[in-house]
C-alpha cells in the first residue's frame, strides 16, 4: 500500500512547478532543426525528413547466393556419387562480370557468390556437391583461378540434383523499383544507412544532429587525471552530460569547469554560443552566494536583452531530486539553455528529465522521453518520499519478474549508486510511503 498526502500547492514567494509543466515549457520553445543535404557517413544518427523509394530492384539482376557451377536441371537430374553428372566446363562468371558465356546442353560454368546468372543456366550446385574440376572426390572448396587458370575449363562431376532455382537470388527479390525504402522520421543507423548505399543514395536529406554544449560550474571542481588540493573534487558532471547528450543523439562538446565568477562564465557561454543549438549548465542555479549561473543569467531578462533574444528563468520545481532549474534562451539566435542542479545525481535526472527530450525534439522525433514501464516494488522496506515532491529513485529493473528494486539511497549526490542503476523508480507527489509490492512507473534508462 502507499501512503498518499495532499498535493503541494506551491503557493509563496515563488511558484513551484511541476515536473510536467516545466517540461511543457521547456518543448514549447523548441523548434526542429532546419534539414539539410548530408553524405551518408554523415547522417548517421540523423533523422530522414523524406520518403526514399528504390530507383532500382534489389538485386539488379538474378545472383548466384553460392561458389558453384551454374548449369542446367535437366543435366543433373538423378545424379549421385554413384553416378555424377559429367559436365564441360566452359569458363568462369565472376562478380561483377560483363559478358557472360552460354550455358548450353551437357555444360556447367563456375560461378561465385553474387556473380550474375549467365543465360542458358537454371540453378547453381555449390561446389561441395561437386570435384571440383578435379576428378577426385567431394571439393571442399574451389582452385583459384589466378593460380590455375586452366582449371576454368575442363570437366566437372556433379553428385547431386538441383531444382530450377536453385541458390540463385532472383532480382527484386531484396526490394523491387517503386518500393519504400526508407520513410521520413526514420533515424539512420548502420542498416539504414547500408540500404540507402544499396540502392544507389549518396546523398540524404535529414534533421542534423543537435550541437549540445556542456559546461559545469565551481572553483572546486579538478578535471580528472589531475591532483586533487583542500575542499576540491573532480569535475564529473561535465562527463555525464557530455556522454548523455551523445548517447541522446547529439554532438556534444564538453567545456571544462568555469570557475565561481559570473562575468567569466557570461564570456564562456558567449563564446559557446557559435557551435550550439542547445546549451547545458550543471551548478550554480540555488540560493547560494556562489550560484554563479543565476547570477550571471538572472540580468539576461531585461527588456534590452530580451530584444537580443535573451531571458532565462529560474524557478523550484516540485521535485527530488533536482528542485532548481533554469530555463530560457540566449543569444541572438535564441539558443535554448537548460540550467541543471551541481549535485551529481540532480544533474543526471534533471537531464533525462528535460534535456534529453529537448535533444530529441531538435532532431524531429515525435518520441522524446525514455520509456516507462509499471513494476512492482521488490525491497526489504517502506520507501519514503516527501510529500508534494515527485521523486525519482534509482532502481534495478528486472524485465523477466516485472519488478524493481532501489539501488543506494535517495542522496543527491550517491554516484555509485547511479552507475548501477539501470531505471529510475517514480514515487508521485501526492504519496509520501511506498510499501514492497506495491506497483510504481519506471523509467527505463538502458
Amino acid at each position: 500500500m502507499s501512503s498518499r498526502a495532499p498535493q503541494d500547492t506551491g503557493q509563496g514567494a515563488q511558484r513551484l512547478w511541476s515536473v510536467d509543466e516545466h517540461l511543457a515549457d521547456v518543448l514549447a520553445a523548441i523548434r526542429p532543426l532546419e534539414p539539410i543535404e548530408l553524405q551518408l557517413l554523415d547522417a548517421q544518427g540523423c533523422v530522414l525528413v523524406e520518403d526514399v523509394t528504390v530507383p532500382v530492384a534489389l538485386p539488379p539482376f538474378d545472383n548466384s547466393s553460392m561458389d558453384g557451377y551454374a548449369v542446367r536441371t535437366a543435366d543433373v537430374q538423378g545424379a549421385s556419387e554413384e553416378f555424377p553428372a559429367v559436365l564441360t566446363v566452359i569458363g568462369d562468371v565472376a562478380a561483377g562480370s560483363g559478358a557472360l558465356p552460354t550455358v548450353g546442353p551437357g555444360q556447367a560454368a563456375r560461378i561465385m557468390t553474387g556473380a550474375p546468372l549467365p543465360p542458358g543456366a537454371e540453378a547453381v550446385v555449390p561446389v561441395e556437391w561437386t570435384d571440383g574440376g578435379t576428378g577426385g572426390g567431394a571439393a571442399a572448396g574451389m582452385t583459384p583461378a589466378s593460380a590455375a587458370p586452366e582449371g576454368a575449363a575442363g570437366e566437372v562431376r556433379v553428385h547431386r540434383a538441383a531444382e530450377a532455382r536453385a541458390h540463385v537470388r532472383a532480382r527484386g527479390s531484396d526490394v523491387q523499383a517503386g518500393d519504400l525504402a526508407l520513410a521520413a522520421g526514420t533515424v539512420l543507423g548502420p542498416p539504414q544507412i547500408a540500404l540507402l548505399a544499396a540502392i544507389g543514395r549518396g546523398t540524404v536529406r535529414v534533421r542534423p544532429r543537435p550541437r549540445v554544449v556542456v559546461l559545469s560550474t565551481g572553483s572546486e571542481l579538478v578535471q580528472p587525471g589531475e591532483s586533487l588540493a583542500a575542499g576540491t573534487i573532480y569535475d564529473s558532471n561535465s562527463f555525464a552530460l557530455a556522454a548523455a547528450a551523445r548517447d541522446a543523439g547529439a554532438i556534444s562538446y564538453r567545456v571544462g569547469a568555469v570557475a565561481d565568477d559570473a562575468e567569466t562564465l557570461r564570456s564562456t557561454i558567449e563564446d559557446q554560443l557559435i557551435r550550439a543549438d542547445l546549451l547545458v549548465t550543471t551548478g550554480g542555479v540555488s540560493v547560494g552566494a556562489y550560484d554563479v549561473v543565476k547570477e550571471a543569467l538572472t540580468s539576461v531578462g531585461t527588456a534590452d536583452d530580451e530584444a537580443d533574444g535573451g531571458r532565462v528563468d529560474f524557478r523550484k520545481l516540485a521535485m527530488q531530486p533536482g528542485k532548481p532549474q533554469g530555463f530560457g534562451t540566449i543569444g541572438p539566435d535564441h539558443t535554448p539553455l537548460l540550467a541543471l542542479p551541481g549535485n551529481p545525481v540532480s544533474s543526471y535526472v534533471s537531464f533525462e528529465l528535460f534535456v534529453r527530450p529537448a535533444i530529441r525534439a531538435l532532431m524531429g522525433l515525435p518520441d522524446v522521453s525514455r520509456p516507462s514501464v509499471r513494476a512492482v516494488l521488490e525491497a526489504d522496506k517502506a520507501l519514503g518520499s516527501p510529500a508534494g515532491r515527485r521523486q525519482f529513485l534509482r532502481g534495478k529493473y528486472d524485465a523477466e519478474t516485472g519488478t524493481v528494486s532501489p539501488v543506494g539511497g535517495s542522496g543527491s549526490h550517491l554516484i555509485a549508486a547511479l552507475a548501477h542503476a539501470d531505471s529510475l523508480m517514480v514515487v508521485p507527489e501526492d504519496v509520501t510511503s511506498v510499501e514492497p509490492g506495491a506497483e510504481l512507473e519506471v523509467v527505463l534508462l538502458g
